[in-house]
């Protein structure tokens, strides 16, 4: 099990050993298409991409480009693309052309899309993972909302959106029915292991030799 500070440290550790963040959402993004595509069958689907600005839209980004490759992909982005991380930003620029991709900042933007709801949709939850702070607000706050109402197969990167991932609490968060969880279990997630898949993105050997302080996340 690995709290939000201890994930912090090993990817800082990470990055020391000359592990670059890019190649830790690359693998991530790769391990979410292989869990999804063991998973569920793509006959007839459709991936919707619901997807933040941080790291976690960029896993999904990711993710999109193997989605794209056996099925259609859509991808509501909640936030400006100006402001994606660094990371995300790359992985967005690999994508924009091969991806439909909507940006939606409103919820008047939401309002004016043209989307038909399936049961047949596979939605991935790539809102906000361990990128939450405090309370979830607009445009995150509404597209939690929407993500709930919608139908489909429902699927969180890392762990729901609006969950504190260390205490599994949150007053709005996705609904889902798997959570593809990195590296390790989180403590939030706990209650939810019975729905949750741990995969490897490439820090288990980091993890190691971690100082003992890094691994009680107190660097």
């Amino acid at each position: 099990m690995i709290t939000v500070n201890q994930m912090r440290a090993l990817e800082r550790q990470a990055l020391h050993q000359g592990i670059l963040p890019l190649h830790l959402m690359e693998n991530a993004g790769q391990k979410v298409y292989e869990v999804v595509k063991e998973k569920f069958d793509f006959l007839n689907k459709k991936i919707v991409i619901f997807a933040g600005i941080g790291n976690n839209g960029g896993d999904s980004f990711v993710a999109a480009r193997y989605f794209v490759e056996e099925c259609p992909v859509l991808i509501f982005l909640f936030g400006d693309v100006s402001k994606l991380s660094e990371e995300a930003q790359e992985s967005y620029q690999r994508i924009k052309e091969k991806v439909n991709i909507i940006p939606i900042l409103t919820k008047d933007d939401l309002q004016q899309l043209h989307f038909q709801p399936h049961h047949n949709h596979i939605l991935i939850d790539a809102l906000l993972g361990l990128g939450i702070k405090g309370e979830v607000k607009d445009p995150l706050a509404f597209a939690i909302d929407y993500f709930n109402a919608l139908p489909g197969i429902k699927v969180a990167i890392d762990v729901p959106s609006g969950m504190n991932p260390d205490s599994g609490e949150g007053k709005k968060m996705c609904e889902v029915d798997l959570i593809i969880t990195l590296h390790d279990l989180k403590p939030g997630l706990q209650k939810l292991k019975e729905r949750t898949v741990i995969v490897d993105i490439g820090l288990s050997q980091i993890e190691i030799s971690l100082p003992s302080q890094e691994q009680n996340g107190l660097s």
